[in-house]
Order: structure tokens, then sequence, then C-alpha cells
């Protein structure tokens, strides 16, 4: 072989190896790109997974708290019936006081879930008091009567309150023809 053929040969396998190079980089890099996209892969469906459990736990709270709130609901009907018996009550004696201390009991026991009983001496609030009525009054959207309670159960309205509101009465609207008439009347 002379030196032509061997440099030559040297130099195809130069090529060869540097082809070689580029091709292995090539794969390398494309290796890695799929690494890359199997890795974020595994992470989007870990995070939906979490995303997953923690919307599960939530979802099963929300539905204890349904069903505790039903129950409540339920309950607050007998504190509604104890208060009816106790008002018609005429005298205090041993039977009374009992049904006096079956609801403190009860609402004891209530109040140890979050239940709270909703105010009623404040200003009409229609985020918490149902208005069945209205009544002449001094002033718009105080609370005349109280027709049965409301409760919270925690930041969650149980039942609202119903009541009657008060309302200042609207002056007649007379032309000026009546009100002439409505004097002379007078």
């Amino acid at each position: 072989m002379t030196d032509k053929s061997r440099k030559k040969e040297e130099l195809n396998e130069k090529k060869v190896s540097e082809t070689e190079e580029i091709e292995v980089k090539d794969e390398l890099s494309e290796a890695r790109k799929t690494a890359d996209q199997y890795l974020d892969a595994a992470r989007r469906i870990q995070a939906d997974f979490d995303n997953y459990r923690k919307r599960t736990v939530k979802d099963m709270e929300d539905a204890r708290k349904r069903a505790t709130d039903d129950l409540i609901a339920e309950l607050l009907t007998t504190v509604d019936d104890l208060d009816r018996a106790l008002c018609l009550a005429e005298e205090d004696n041993e039977f009374i006081r009992g049904i006096k201390g079956v609801r403190q009991n009860l609402m004891r026991t209530l109040e140890v879930r979050g239940v709270k009983e909703i105010p009623t001496d404040c200003k009409f609030n229609p985020k918490v008091h149902e208005a069945l009525s209205t009544v002449d009054g001094d002033e718009d959207g105080n609370i005349a009567e109280v027709y049965q309670k409301g409760y919270f159960c925690d930041d969650r309205v149980l039942r609202y309150s119903k009541v009657k509101v008060t309302k200042v009465p609207e002056k007649e609207n007379l032309t000026a023809g009546e009100t002439a008439d409505k004097n002379t009347e007078e």
C-alpha cells in the first residue's frame, strides 16, 4: 500500500469516525429529548394524581358536611317543638324544667358541632334572614317579629331566620286638585 492510499484510508476512517460521532451525538440528544418528554409526562401524571387525591378528600369532606347539615336541620325542628312547648307552659314545674334541660342539652350538642343561632336583634340581612311579611314602622329594615329562628353551622346557613320586617309607610302622592279637595274636607 502506498502512502497515498494509506492517507486516503486514514482520511476515510476519520470521516467515518466523525460521522459516527455526529450520529451518536444526534442519537444521544434524541434520547435526552425523549427522556425529558417521559419525565415531563410522569410529572404531569403525578400532579394530576395529587390533584385527584386532594379533590377526592375535599369531596368526601363536603359530602360529610352535607350529611351532617341534613341531620342537624332535622334536629332543629325538635328544638322548635321544644320552644313552642315551653312558650305554652303556664307554670314552672318539674316537667317544664325537664323539657328546658332536654333543650339545653340538645343545643349544647349542636353548639359543639358548630351550630349557632342567627341573630335577629339587628337590621334585616337577606343573606341570613327571609322576610315573610312587612309591617309599618319608623325605620326601614328593622326586624319586628321572628316567626322561626335561623341557624349557622360554621360558615354555612343551615336555615334562614323567617322574620317580619318594618317598612316606613309611603306618603300619599296626591295631585294639586286632590290635595285641595282633601284640605276642604278636613
